[in-house]
This record gives structure tokens, sequence and C-alpha cells, in this order.
């Protein structure tokens, strides 16, 4: 075997147990648990993680092909291999049937049962490398590259290539909207561990129960609606990094258990007593001051001590405005032929590079993509640009009211009713301009709108609006 495996022997014949368990720790390098009777080895492969468990059919209590019967119902993620005497074919048949992986008939060779133990081992390596992998791309999201040549982006770059080299823990702080996970993920493309998994999950996103189980896993019945065992975001990075964002808003109650693995290197699923060795890079995120957080009883000193090894600051992009002109360019591009021909006029990319972006990045995205649905042409002019962006121009001063008189004309009461239309109505018809404009594509809408998709259904619902309108 290239790497020791955790293998479980199952026989009640102390002489049997201990030849194979000497066989596989000497020759095969195995890490070996004996078990002396069926009970026992149900119960060990209840509590822990086994690669491979090697289990004697005649046992006086429960038989081999009980304790198969019993792993499979209990969904043990571990490779059972049978020992028949004298070669019994019907007893070996129905093991396989049972989900064995094989069947070694007693007295066995030394080279077959490290033979077939390695290769059961590979078997659930391999397997718990595809559900760690198909949980990354169940949740990953894809993220732009480091787009910037100011001396403040050159700075930061390089500084990742040196954190890069290390696995020590890494805490990013910078504003909302800085690209902080984008910070994250170049660390681990540039680390030894860039042909494993990037994991990502919004740590203030989720409530505790939800947290615990995302972060660790849960066994099947674990709680309400588990109807299948999950493999948590640790597993899933096993080997690779596991990005924490907003850490900072974490409770205290799941900060203790972020700790403990955290310095056992070990996670324990939710509902199991089994425990699981994890390899996972941590780089957390925050836009709090967290040393603030400690201080005021917020954030436990030792979790903080724990990520923040390595501290990393990302500049707001008001403090590097040399770069919104290349980042607008970026932007366009990454549109593909969507975003083709459009183009900011040189009045309106001024107007971009003095805003003082208190969204950062992900504000400027958001804008770019608002221009391309909402845009008349293919140049941006300054006076296409959302209020915002209009500088210190004094708004139009409103009509002054006048005092309704029953002798008005119907056009000036036209015109009294547009000056007071609610603004409620105003935002109505932006919402419905906006839908109209993607197609009654919900997902668009709402990050042009910078609301989530059930602030916007809610907003459809409470104005009325229908796709016919």
């Amino acid at each position: 075997m290239a790497t020791a495996v955790h293998v479980l022997v199952v026989d009640d014949d102390a002489d049997v147990r201990g030849l194979l368990a000497a066989v596989l720790e000497s020759d095969a390098g195995a890490t070996v648990t004996e078990a002396a009777s069926g009970a026992e080895g149900m119960a060990l492969l209840g509590r822990e993680e086994f690669d491979v468990a090697v289990v004697d059919v005649q046992m006086p209590d429960h038989s081999g092909l009980d304790v198969l019967r019993w792993a499979r119902a209990a969904e043990i993620d571990t490779e059972l291999i049978v020992l028949t005497a004298n070669a019994d074919v019907e007893t070996a048949v129905q093991a396989m049937r049972l989900g064995a992986y094989d069947f070694i008939p007693k007295p066995c060779k030394n080279a077959e049962l490290r033979e077939v133990v390695a290769k059961a081992a590979e078997k659930k390596a391999l397997r718990r490398e595809n559900s760690a992998l198909k949980e990354v791309v169940n949740r990953r999201d894809g993220l732009p590259t480091i787009v910037g040549h100011s001396q403040e982006i050159r700075d930061l770059l390089a500084l990742i290539t040196r954190v890069a080299a290390s696995d020590s823990p890494v805490l990013v702080h910078g504003e909302s909207g800085t690209g902080k996970e984008l910070v994250a993920r170049s660390i681990h493309l540039q680390s030894r561990r860039a042909a494993r998994p990037f994991v990502s999950i919004n740590c203030g996103a989720l409530p505790d129960t939800l947290l615990e189980s995302e972060l660790f896993g849960h066994k099947k019945g674990a709680f309400s609606g588990a109807i299948t065992s999950r493999v948590g975001l640790f597993e899933a990075a096993n080997g690779g990094t596991l990005f924490l964002d907003e850490i900072g808003e974490m409770s205290p109650a799941m900060q203790v258990r972020l700790l403990r693995v955290l310095d056992s290197g070990e996670v324990r699923r939710v509902g199991e007593e089994r425990l699981f060795h994890v390899d996972a890079r941590v780089v957390a995120a925050t836009n709090k001051d967290l040393s603030r957080e400690a201080a005021e009883g917020r954030f436990r000193w030792d979790l903080f001590y724990r990520v923040s090894t390595i501290g990393i600051s990302v500049p707001p992009l008001r403090t590097r405005r040399d770069d919104i002109p290349l980042l607008v360019e970026h932007f366009l591009a990454a549109r593909g032929r969507g975003g083709a021909g459009l183009r900011f006029a040189p009045d309106a990319m001024s107007r971009l590079v003095d805003y003082g972006w208190p969204g950062n990045i992900r504000e400027l995205r958001n804008l770019i993509e608002r221009m391309h649905i909402l845009r008349e042409g293919l140049e941006v002019r300054a006076e296409d640009l959302p209020g915002e962006f209009k500088g210190t121009e004094a708004p139009a001063a409103p009509p002054a009211p006048t005092a309704p008189t029953e002798s008005r004309e119907p056009a000036a009461a036209a015109a009294t009713d547009e000056v007071l239309t609610p603004l409620a109505e105003v935002e109505r018809r932006h919402v419905e301009r906006v839908l109209n404009a993607t197609g009654w594509n919900k997902a668009r809408t709402a990050r042009v709108l910078e609301v989530d998709i059930k602030t916007l259904n809610k907003k459809i619902r409470d104005f009325k609006i229908t796709q016919s309108r």
C-alpha cells in the first residue's frame, strides 16, 4: 500500500486475528484494530472510520453476513472483505450480493490478503475523493483574476505569492466587495494544494444549525430533513483549502467547535461519534477588526490567534483609482459577446474614477451589469449614470405646491398627479422596467437591483407586477 490505511479485523479466533494484524501491519504498513466478535466489530464500525474491514463469516454471536447487512443498512462507508472457510462458494456469492468488496478463503495467503486489502483501500480513497469533488462542484463559484497595475495591487500580489508557499492559516481583512475570496483563491492556486479542492462558505449567511452541518457534515437521520448522510466542507476540502468568509459573524458556540477542529485536525459529523481526520488549510476573511471584537468579548482570543498567523489587508477601490478603467474593461470583456461594443465616454469614466465606491469592486461590477441592460446605445455618457455618480450637481427643484381648487383644468390636474406620484409607484416602475429589460430573468434583475431573489419576488407580489404588463 502506498499510504497507511486503517483496517478492522473481526474474528473470534485470537490466533487468527493476531496473524492477520501482523501481516497487514508489518508487510503492508496498515494501522490495524482488532475485534473479537461480530458485536464488537459493529460497535467499532459505528464509532470510528475504517478504510477496510476484514470479517470472518463464522462467529458465534453475529456472522460476517450479519455484519455486512448491518453495515449497509447503517451506511457505513467501509469496504468489507469476508473470510470464508474451505472456499464456501455459496456463502461467498451471498456476501458479494450484500455488498462485500471481495472474499478470501481460509486459510489465506499473505500476498493475497495484502493485495485484496490494498485494492479495497484504493476504492475507498477514490470514493471519498469523488464525494469531495462533487461537494466542490455543487458549491464552487467561478472568480475572475486579480486585475490592476497600481502599487497597492502589486504589493498585494507579491504578498500572496509569499504566503502561498506555507500552510499556515491566513486572515484576509478588507471592506465588503474588495475581493477577499479572490485573494483566498489566488493563495490556493499558487500553493502546493492547487490540484486539490478550494471550498468556500459565508459564515454569516447561515444559522448555527445549518452552518454546523455544512462545515462538519451530518449522518442520515441526525435531524429533521437529514434524509441522507452528507460530507462536510472540511472533508470536501481535504488536501486543499477551506475559505471561511465573514468569520467574524460566527457565534461563540460555533467558534468553540471550529477551534477544536483546527487544534485537533479531526472532524465529527453531526449525529456521529466517529472522528474523521482532515488536512485542509484554512483561509478566513472578515470586514471587522477582529482584535477589537475579541477585546470586547464577541470573538475568542484563542481562535483569533489560531486563524491570524498571517494577515493580509485588501485595499478598497477608492485607494487605487488608477485601476478603475482597467477593471471596467475587464468586466466588459468578461461579459463576452453580451458586452461587446459597450464603452464609457471620457466624461462617464471620469465620474467613475472620482466616485467613492462604498461597495468597492462588487459595486463596480454591478454598475457594468446595469449599464449593459438599461443602455439605449453603445456609449455610456455621464448623464446615463445613476444619480450617485453625478457629483455635487444640484437636483432640479420641485415645482412649488399649489392649493387645489375645484376649477382646476384636467391638464393641470394631470401635471399635479405626476408631481405627487408616490415613491412606491416610482419603485414599482423601476422594478418593472428592469424585469422587462432582462426578459424577466429574475437572477439578473436581482443583481441589477442589488437585492436577493426573495426580496425581488416580494416586490413583484406587493406591486402586483405581471409579465404581461
